[in-house]
């Protein structure tokens, strides 16, 4: 024991060294169960720390991780503690294994993520300190400061959050309950497990007799089998909770299909580090090859492993720089990835397999597989589901699992859909009493997670204390069936908005407002008063009945009369999205001119205006954007999907077609000319033709007109069959616009 160790050893009495004690052996008690514990570890910060450093010295831990704030931590480490971990970084450790975690939230604050992150990589008979202060939940963190808009400090905001983890972890009988200088409450483990023999391993993950010496169950070797079979138009659909070894089992595949004959296997998924674990099971199982990249792994006979993020597959694919036949791609966590973005690798690589957790912070599984699978019903009819069901880390009714997932609601149940009514009443939510409605909390939280791939439990933080969030739902019978949240923005002093126009300052929040401001010069869109959606969503089994427009009318009749000038929100570039926004009398105000590395979109905002100023400001706004579109779509967003640049277009203002236009037209359509020397008629088609009521073959043509003639993208790689299938968009789309 080092010479600090003895020290503390002298500063705790007697009483407290047992206690560390008895935690120890608690620990041993929850490895032969292949169990893990959360310790609630709370009061003065020094004395926490004290105690944490003591248990951290008092076990041979494997790969201990200190998780909170190097400033306040590293002035009381010893030569054998390891550097502390900032939980911005919790989410690095993905695909580590550790046996204690310590997260630390004096100093810090809670991050609702590190907790998620941090549990999944937690070994059996591990235990996860979670630190706070005492009293908990009485007062914001400074963690909240992320979300605190100007002018608002994050001292300012409520704590609803807080006070409902703190709640939940004083009831619960799952967790050691640890005073710092007090009692130390141990929770009482069933003498028995779940088959009724303490020693015995004839649970679920005892499927070790797999057949697979690579594989620890039989499912992951069912998953690894299916994965390394993977048939022509065949997708497969692997979901699991995390810690059932989805990532292993890719990495396994990924291994055994490099080896088996020269090939390139493309790897994608939200983020390089969400796959590190699947390139480090690669490197293990083929020591003859080389990571020469932190992405890229290649075996001698020309193998590869490539791992692409998101925006530059998508840029890949439109270059045909990707897919094509025989060509692999893997998903890793599809669920943080729009579903319409997977559709367009769908149609580009013959091979594909979409990986994801069904609960947690990379996304939603659940609302993958509900907006995901008429894309898959449709395009590819024959895909297979696999679900890992079986734990790796621990066995199954570990009590941490369950704990997180309460605190965190990862398996927030979907409301109970009802029958259509009449006349749909919405009903703006208190969120004071919210906040103590655990049921109806679960419920809502739960209908935003199925409607939206990128859910996470920070998300359920800033709905109960975000500050300017409302929320207006529609219910019946006590469930929920549609939920709109919002956001305040805007309403700076005009000084500031001139500095945050001229980039000179940045203010926290204000999303919509200080975007606009920033990229369009635009100092009135921060000087107004501004309301930003940022979630809607409805029951799956109610869409396309109009709550999602009735919660949004009712809401904009309420901002109108509190004095908000505009109604705005910004989005994913997809064009279903678009059409809805379209639909609801929004227009376009401004387009990403890059796509976001982790969802290979383009963002898109749209605005309505509520009162005479908003009418101002939009037209502003209106204008700015009209001006700099097509110059856009040439350069910088000539790889915007063309379905979204034929939506686009009908904000352009009308152009009537002239004699000289028809003739050029025709000379294409009908005859011999070359496309490219009537290229500014062919634009004006595409113009008019997007304020026109097309079918679904008019539709197509007007995507390639559109496409060819602003942003240069042909339909064919042979000139002769491009110009071919231009002449007859061309043709196709001269009777509606006539």
């Amino acid at each position: 024991m080092g010479a600090e160790t003895q020290a503390d050893s002298r500063a705790l009495d007697g009483q407290q060294l047992r206690k560390v004690a008895t935690l120890v052996h608690h620990t041993r008690r929850l490895a032969h169960r292949h169990w893990r514990q959360l310790v609630w570890l709370s009061g003065d910060a020094q004395q926490c720390r004290h105690l944490a450093r003591v248990l951290w010295q008092a076990h041979p831990w494997q790969a201990p991780v200190w998780v909170g704030s190097d400033k306040e931590t590293n002035q009381c480490e010893s030569s054998a503690f390891s550097p502390v971990l900032s939980p911005r970084k919790a989410r690095t450790r993905l695909g580590a294994e550790h046996q204690l975690v310590v997260l630390d939230t004096h100093g810090t604050g809670f991050d609702p993520e590190a907790l998620g992150a941090l549990s999944g990589t937690l070994i059996a008979g591990g235990l996860l300190v979670l630190i706070t202060p005492q009293p908990w939940g009485q007062a914001p963190d400074p963690d909240y400061a992320r979300f605190a808009d100007h002018p608002l400090r994050w001292e300012d905001l409520s704590c609803h959050y807080l006070a409902r983890l703190a709640r939940q972890l004083q009831a619960s009988d799952q967790i050691v309950c640890w005073r710092a200088g007090s009692a130390l409450h141990l929770p009482r483990l069933p003498a028995r497990n779940v088959h009724g023999n303490e020693d015995s391993h004839n649970d679920a993950n005892n499927d070790y007799l797999s057949g697979d010496s690579d594989c620890l169950t039989a499912d992951q070797a069912q998953a690894v089998r299916a994965l390394v079979g993977l048939k022509r138009r065949r997708p497969l659909v692997m979901t699991a909770d995390r810690g059932r070894g989805k990532s292993a089992a890719l990495g396994v595949a990924c291994a055994r299909l490099l080896a088996h004959k020269p090939r390139t296997v493309v790897l994608t998924a939200p983020r390089l580090s969400s796959v590190e674990s699947v390139f480090e099971r690669v490197v293990a199982l083929c020591p003859g090859g080389s990571r020469v990249a932190p992405g890229h792994f290649v075996l001698p006979q020309g193998s590869e492993l490539l791992y692409l993020a998101p925006d530059a597959l998508t840029e890949q694919i439109s270059a045909q720089q990707q897919g094509g036949d025989g060509s692999y791609l893997l998903v890793d966590e599809a669920a943080a990835i729009p579903a319409a973005l997977l559709g367009q690798w769908l149609g580009a690589f013959p091979r594909i397999a979409f990986a994801t957790t069904v609960h947690g912070y990379e996304g939603s599984g659940r609302g993958f597989a509900l907006r995901f699978r008429t894309t898959l019903d449709r395009l590819t009819p024959s895909w297979k589901a696999l679900t890992l069901e079986t734990p790796i880390r621990w066995r199954i009714n570990d009590p941490l699992e369950d704990l997180v997932n309460r605190l965190l609601l990862l398996k927030a149940p979907l409301p109970i859909a009802q029958a259509q009514q009449s006349a749909e009443i919405t009903t703006v939510v208190d969120r004071d009493a919210l906040a103590q409605q655990d049921a109806r909390l679960e419920k809502l939280f739960g209908l935003l997670v199925q409607s939206h791939y990128r859910t996470s439990p920070n998300d359920l933080r800033q709905l109960l204390d975000g500050p300017g969030v409302e929320l207006r739902t529609i219910e019946q019978a006590s469930e929920p069936q549609a939920v709109l949240v919002t956001r305040e923005e805007g309403g700076f002093e005009a000084g500031l908005a001139d500095q945050v126009a001229r980039g000179q300052r940045r203010p926290q929040g204000h999303l919509l407002a200080q975007s606009l401001a920033t990229h369009t010069g635009s100092r009135a869109a921060l000087t107004a008063r501004w309301r930003r959606v940022v979630r809607l969503a409805t029951h799956p089994e109610r869409r396309r009945q109009g709550l999602g427009q009735a919660l949004l009318q009712a809401d904009m009749n309420a901002a109108r009369q509190q004095g908000v000038a505009l109604y705005g929100a910004t989005f994913g570039a997809e064009a279903s999205l678009l059409q809805f926004w379209l639909a609801q009398g929004f227009i376009p105000v401004r387009l990403g001119i890059s796509r976001e590395t982790s969802t290979g979109e383009f963002a898109v905002m749209v605005a309505k205006a509520l009162n005479e100023q908003g009418e101002d400001v939009l037209a502003d706004l209106s204008a700015r954007f009209q001006a700099g579109l097509l110059g856009l779509l040439a350069f910088e967003l000539n790889t915007l999907p063309a379905s979204m640049v034929a939506l686009l277009l009908a904000a352009l203002p009308a152009a009537a077609l002239s004699a000289r236009d028809w003739q050029d037209i025709d000379d294409v359509a009908l005859a011999h000319r070359d496309p490219v020397l009537t290229r500014a008629a062919l634009q004006a088609l595409a113009r008019e033709a997007s304020r026109c009521v097309l079918t679904d073959s008019q539709q197509l043509a007007h995507h390639q007109l559109a496409a060819w003639a602003f942003q240069n993208r042909s339909q064919a790689k042979a000139h002769g069959e491009a110009v071919q299938a231009l002449r007859i968009a061309v043709h196709t789309l001269i009777e509606p616009v006539k």
